[in-house]
């Protein structure tokens, strides 16, 4: 039995006990595709990271996410935990009295090379990252009478303004649906039946719930997201679904050029409130970079024994 270092942190927060938890296993080479998962259903997290050498010595790190029930080939809060830990333990190694708290770092994904800037504290940090992948448009979503039914609403909570159900993903899409009101985000409760029998046909994938949230200043929205063909009933903050957020903003909001800056806050209705940073740029009409930022916290370490 080999024993490999882990650690669990709570990202999209400042706060311990908040946000979304992340554990992070290092020393992972030699796990094979079945260990890892294994692990990622002990851990039993929305998601978990395996950290192994770059390919390209010029990045950090290479990862590899899964959920209990699958390997993903990007994920927003294991990017940014990740990229917190790896820069906290780089300070902790190398600290000099002319050492910055600031770093920056690529960090090899399925996806492609994801660039990082992380500033760290004591036992957290705060990082950002470039979305190697804009949003892509997938079709329009179910009926809002469909998924008045799925979420246990009313027709009239399914849309505001000009939003209605749109598909938009950075890699697998989201079925995006806007909601009424806060008070109806608060009380939608999803019905898996339901939700399998659109799913096994094709019509939806993970269930992304927002509104706009009536702060006085900028661009803010309350969020939701299902996702129990993951292994996940309910995540307290997706920072891959943020960043195909970027595309629904696009589609309905007819954003201008220039950089606009939007707050996310997701989990509040599982008591672990979370705050995505999500920047979007225009020019020229399109879209043409999305950026996902947060804070994450250092919860726990151990050694777990895993085969090697």
């Amino acid at each position: 039995m080999t024993q490999r270092r882990f650690f669990t942190l709570d990202v999209f927060t400042e706060e311990p006990f908040a946000g979304n938890p992340l554990a992070v296993v290092l020393d992972a080479e030699g796990l094979d595709d079945a260990a890892m998962q294994a692990i990622a259903r002990e851990f039993n997290l929305s998601e978990t990271v395996f950290v192994l050498p770059p390919e390209q010595p010029r990045h950090r790190a290479r990862l590899r996410i899964f959920t209990p029930l699958s390997e993903l080939p990007f994920a927003g809060h294991p990017t940014i935990g990740t990229a917190v830990l790896l820069a906290l333990r780089d300070r902790s190694a190398h600290k000099t009295e002319n050492h910055a708290d600031a770093t920056a770092f690529g960090l090899e994904e399925t996806i492609g090379i994801v660039p990082c800037v992380v500033e760290t504290g004591k036992g957290r940090g705060r990082a950002r990252f470039k979305v190697p992948s804009l949003p892509v448009f997938a079709g329009e979503g179910l009926e809002a009478s469909t998924l008045a039914g799925m979420l246990g609403l009313k027709s009239e909570n399914i849309g505001y303004f000009r939003h209605k159900a749109s598909r938009h993903g950075t890699g697998e899409p989201f079925t995006f649906v806007p909601i009424a009101s806060r008070e109806a985000l608060d009380r939608a409760k999803l019905d898996t039946a339901s939700f399998d029998r659109a799913h096994a046909s094709g019509k939806t994938g993970a269930l992304y719930l927002y509104t706009p949230d009536p702060a006085p200043v900028g661009r803010r929205y309350q969020a939701r997201m299902f996702a129990p063909h993951k292994g996940i009933p309910e995540d307290p903050a997706t920072g891959s679904a943020a960043a195909a957020f970027a595309g629904v903003l696009m589609q309905f909001e007819q954003l201008g050029n220039g950089t606009h800056d939007v707050l996310i806050r997701q989990g509040c209705a599982m008591g672990r409130p979370s705050e995505i940073e999500l920047q979007v740029m225009v020019e020229g009409g399109t879209l043409r970079s999305v950026e996902i930022g947060g804070a994450a916290v250092v919860m726990s370490e151990g050694k777990l024994l895993a085969r090697g």
